[in-house]
């Protein structure tokens, strides 16, 4: 199999069914393959030394198949090769280049590009302007792809343009799966970095005579396994991201929009030049409900994550000591055991361990995470780093996401993004909130240890202290994953995400007053029923945010209400008893402050009653619920 792409592609798996294949000599048709023994077949080619199409055991091809030379002046098309390759009837044979045409067009579940040229262009651009003339005969535009999936492991398979088609209106008009060039291939140049500061380190120490060369070789063919496990797990993480950007997308647009705008406006990106939407484009894709495709989120990932690493690598956060353990874990097991003083002393080790956090954060919060956190808080990107770093071990995500992970072939892919995307508005507003409530830059490690016990006793107890709305919804939310096959406790533990949301301010409680993490709970959750804050909240959260100003306003108010549910409890907690039961708290606080609970819960009766819900109408309850606390700090009147 010509091309040592295209064969290790073809070696990945026992189950591919390889129709038809084609390269500078032959032109292959195997219309009904056996993956087994064509596989077999593939494997031997690919050891064959200087093995060619010519090469391959005719006898194992299915019927109407062969290997054709591409100097023929035409080829018989047989009925099942009309039929695997969807060719019209009546059509009897074909030149070569017209075979390959339609072979390009052909429709499979994946067409992989593993070779040199560029063979699908969009529909306006002409074939000049591809600039590869010596595909010009076999070349087809993006929309007349009819594959499921496009998979790149060449260079330039595709323009831009003809991904960004093919995308929006190819796969029989329904739109096609496809990243790009350099996403598809970006484990080869993960690869290369890895092979780079692997040798960078152990030069070290062969320097100093703690090995020999010899040993050093044989140290890193025995680890390349491992690194290939490690370089894999990037290009899967990255693979996920777009996967959720893809099912984002319409929502989303008017954020991308921005996004890029700022990318341009710090002269970090020319949209023209990378085949990204306009003003004009973006509106009449608004007007469609439609998003980016997949091809321009991969350009703005890359972009997303190239201003990150320049703008963490800048400041001071690679220094901090919690994040030694992230430079260790770059490396193979071998070196960890062995070379470890030899990691501090590397001398990239500050992009090494850079390029690790921004690759989880962007990986794990999408691309625009840092660029949301910035327009709402004004944060610095180390600084959200920072923040997103601490909710991330507070909620042990990595625990959640490799759970996610393991479900892999048990249920579909729209379940495990679902998954992943409750997590991911978990760990946002955890960041949000350290944002707001602490003082930048914090110790990553200090402020994960006073959190992270609190977090596992509410993670453990949520479940019991849930009440009416908050409860009734946790139970939808299990269910619901439930019937899409996730196991009971994970789809338990994924329902609990959205409580989870109140962790920062319960433990912050707690540690205020000296009560038990989960007395504040208690309190707090029979707050938010009995004074139907849930339901307030629920409101909130249903707020349009189709642009800026709508989000920004509807997460204020969340926000705030937060804030407020917050220090009620708080005010209950001290105004009690410890260990009296929440209803007895509640009766005692109302009583000591009649005035204010009436006036409030009269203005909250009348918004309830009616039928609207706007920002307007949600806004004056949110005051009414801020003049709960409020009025119940103010001092007692004197008798």
């Amino acid at each position: 199999m010509s091309g040592d792409v295209f064969g290790n592609g073809m070696l990945l798996s026992e189950h591919i069914r390889l129709v038809a294949a084609f390269d500078h000599r032959h032109i292959f048709l195997d219309p009904d393959p056996d993956a087994a023994s064509s596989f077999a077949e593939r494997r031997r080619l690919f050891d064959l030394p200087r093995s060619t199409w010519a090469d391959y055991d005719t006898t194992l091809i299915s019927k109407g198949g062969g290997v054709f030379p591409r100097t023929a002046k035409s080829i018989k098309i047989t009925p099942p090769i009309r039929a695997a390759l969807g060719i019209a009837e009546g059509v009897a044979a074909l030149t070569p280049y017209e075979l390959i045409r339609a072979i390009l067009r052909a429709p499979v579940d994946l067409l992989w590009n593993g070779g040199i040229g560029t063979y699908v262009k969009g529909s306006a651009e002409t074939n000049d302007a591809v600039g590869d003339k010596a595909n010009d005969p076999v070349r087809v535009d993006g929309a007349e792809l009819r594959c499921r999936v496009v998979g790149e492991g060449g260079n330039l398979g595709l323009t831009q343009l003809a991904r960004i088609e093919y995308a929006r209106t190819g796969a029989d008009g329904d739109g096609g799966l496809v990243n790009t060039d350099f996403i598809d291939n970006s484990a080869g140049v993960d690869t290369s970095d890895h092979e780079v500061n692997i040798k960078i380190l152990l030069d070290q120490a062969v320097r100093d005579g703690e090995l020999t060369g010899k040993q050093r070789d044989n140290l890193l063919y025995e680890m390349t396994d491992e690194v290939g496990r490690l370089v894999l797990r990037d290009n899967y993480a990255q693979n996920v991201v777009l996967a959720a950007s893809r099912l984002q997308a319409s929502s989303m647009l008017h954020v991308h929009a921005r996004h890029m705008r700022k990318l341009e406006r710090d002269g970090r990106l020319n949209r023209h030049l990378e085949f990204l939407p306009g003003h004009k484009a973006i509106a009449e894709r608004r007007q469609s409900g439609l998003g980016l495709t997949g091809p321009e989120f991969s350009v703005l990932l890359a972009y997303a994550k190239l201003t990150l690493d320049a703008e963490v690598v800048a400041s001071d956060l690679a220094d901090d000591p919690y994040l030694e353990s992230w430079l260790v874990d770059y490396f193979p097991t071998p070196l960890r055991e062995r070379f470890r003083p030899y990691m501090d002393r590397h001398p990239l080790r500050r992009q090494i361990i850079t390029t690790a956090v921004v690759n989880d954060l962007v990986n794990n919060s999408g691309s625009s995470f840092v660029f949301r956190m910035n327009e709402e808080t004004g944060a610095s990107s180390s600084d959200i780093a920072r923040a997103y770093l601490v909710a991330r071990d507070v909620f042990d995500m990595p625990r959640f996401w490799r759970s996610v992970e393991g479900l892999s072939r048990q249920v579909d892919q729209s379940t495990q993004i679902a998954m992943l995307l409750e997590a991911r508005k978990l760990t946002e507003r955890g960041a949000r909130w350290l944002l707001h409530n602490r003082r930048p830059p914090f110790d990553i490690r200090e402020t994960i240890d006073f959190f992270a016990g609190g977090a596992a006793t509410l993670s453990a107890q949520l479940p019991k202290l849930l009440t009416g709305q908050d409860l009734a919804a946790f139970e939808q939310r299990r269910d619901g994953f439930a019937e899409r096959g996730v196991p009971g406790e994970l789809a338990e533990q994924c329902a609990m995400l959205v409580a989870a949301y109140s962790t920062f301010d319960l433990v912050g409680i707690a540690h205020e007053t000296g009560r038990p993490v989960e007395e504040v709970a208690e309190v707090y959750f029979d707050l938010a029923e009995r004074l139907q804050l849930s339901r307030l909240r629920e409101r909130i959260i249903a707020l349009p945010r189709d642009d800026r100003w709508r989000s920004m306003a509807r997460s204020a108010l969340r926000d705030d209400l937060y804030t407020a549910h917050a220090a009620l409890t708080r005010d209950v907690l001290v105004t009690s008893e410890p260990g009296a039961r929440p209803e007895e708290r509640l009766a005692h606080w109302a009583e000591k402050n009649k005035t204010v609970v009436d006036r409030a819960q009269q203005m909250l009766g009348e918004i309830w009653e009616g039928e609207g819900f706007d920002l307007a109408t949600l806004s004056v309850a949110l005051r009414s619920v801020r003049t709960l606390v409020t009025g119940s700090s103010l001092p007692p009147a004197e008798s």
